[in-house]
């Protein structure tokens, strides 16, 4: 895949999930599309070649770990800082506030900072690293928002011991 396609695949699935998170959706562990565009951005990013610039191998690696890292933190934050809730029929809910915008905008600033450094040294980073870091955050939010889903279903209608 060329590298404009791989960048509009990008921004569309970070678009479309950025406008999503305002919007309330019912979390079912059946759901297979918090499951599956992580990985398939994940296989995007892995298959291009230019992952790693192979002039700069090392911080390469350190700036992709990092990149990793902030994804991963990013994901942790987004699911930690969306609201939750129950229905009445027990079903669990979620929807991100002005909190989740900071983490999603707080994030972007971290990844830009990240291709400002890689830039300034030459490295050159291009849209596999951002892939894989979306990934990285897109997974890391849909693990931790089910666990939290679990922990609130856990408690719903369970008949107290008496």
């Amino acid at each position: 895949m060329s590298g404009s396609l791989n960048t509009l695949v990008t921004v569309v699935v970070v678009a479309m999930v950025f406008i999503r998170q305002f919007q309330a959706q019912r979390v079912t562990a059946e759901s297979k599309n918090g499951w599956l565009i992580p990985a398939v951005l994940a296989v995007m990013a892995l298959r291009k070649p230019g992952l790693l610039d192979s002039a700069h191998h090392t911080l390469s690696v350190v700036l992709l770990a990092a990149g990793v890292a902030i994804g991963l933190a990013s994901g942790a934050a987004w699911a930690w800082t969306s609201r939750m809730w129950t229905d009445d029929d027990g079903g669990v809910w979620t929807k991100g506030g002005w909190a989740t915008a900071g983490v999603w905008f707080g994030g972007m600033a971290l990844r830009l900072g990240l291709v400002g450094i890689a830039a300034a040294l030459g490295i050159h980073q291009g849209t596999p690293a951002t892939m894989l870091a979306v990934a990285a955050m897109l997974l890391t939010r849909t693990g931790v928002t089910t666990w939290r889903a679990q922990s609130l279903r856990a408690t719903y209608r369970v008949p107290v011991a008496g």
